[in-house]
């Protein structure tokens, strides 16, 4: 069993729901994303997401957009994000770390070179934006002789029997993305999202996450009472921009977000 099934084991045994955090790795500096991290942790994040800066985000709204072309000025490359994963490795080797980002540099990298780095680095998972199952063999196969989980999306628009091949294909948790648009845009139909999570949990025994259009604890705590976990990234990123200019602020406007997101989850359930 790998690092990220067992946290999210240990934290239903708790009768809790996982809290996933999501940052961009070089966002808006690179020396501050593994304090950054660490303080996530501190706050009580379950599992952190990492993005890997690209050039062309296509599925991120202009919150994270501005993150990545953040990360770039700084030429954050894939293999700049592994270093960082290893640098957060030497002080905690439990929480599981989850890159998201786009194939373009994997495959550049290439699928063997990169599951050996990642391994090495501490990586426990991979959500590839634009690499649907269908696609995605070559690299599965790497990844599963590294022991990381491959996780894909689900989507408002997702027929059931492609919900059920996507949940086949995916390990550790499937990613179900709320809104039919981009992060950070609209804002939430809980009730249409809650309808939607139950019917799909139906489909897979793997944990069901939520993401896209949570902001706060007002709208992880609906989310939570159906779902698995739930995955906060553009409000998170929101304040990167903000708070640009000051570490120590940034870092304390985090902290204090995700302490209210991890505290409404927790009383949200029994």
């Amino acid at each position: 069993m790998g690092r990220l099934t067992s946290t999210i084991n240990a934290v239903e045994a708790r009768g809790q729901k996982s809290l996933v955090a999501y940052i961009v790795a070089g966002d808006p500096h690179p020396d501050q994303t593994v304090d950054l991290m660490h303080a996530l942790v501190v706050e009580g994040v379950d599992i952190i997401e990492l993005g890997v800066p690209f050039t062309d985000p296509e599925a991120e709204g202009p919150v994270i957009q501005l993150a990545h072309e953040r990360a770039l000025v700084h030429q954050v490359t894939l293999l700049k994000v592994l270093e960082m994963v290893a640098a957060f490795r030497l002080e905690d080797a439990e929480t599981p770390v989850v890159l998201m980002g786009y194939l373009n540099p994997i495959e550049a990298m290439g699928y063997e070179a990169f599951a050996e780095q990642a391994s090495l680095s501490g990586v426990d998972g991979l959500i590839t934006v634009n690499l649907p199952p269908e696609e995605a063999g070559p690299l599965a196969m790497a990844l599963q002789e590294k022991e990381i989980d491959p996780i894909y999306l689900l989507a408002p628009t997702t027929t059931d029997a492609r919900a059920v091949a996507v949940c086949q294909a995916s390990r550790g948790f499937v990613y179900y993305v709320s809104l039919k648009g981009t992060t950070g845009s609209g804002s939430l139909d809980i009730k249409a999202v809650c309808e939607r999570v139950a019917h799909l949990k139906a489909k897979t025994p793997l944990p069901l996450f939520v993401g896209f259009g949570i902001k706060d604890g007002a709208t992880a705590a609906p989310i939570a009472e159906v779902a698995d976990g739930v995955v906060v990234g553009s409000a998170i990123v929101t304040l990167m921009g903000e708070f640009e200019a000051s570490p120590q602020a940034l870092k304390l406007a985090v902290m204090e977000l995700v302490r209210d997101i991890r505290t409404a989850l927790n009383a949200s359930t029994p």
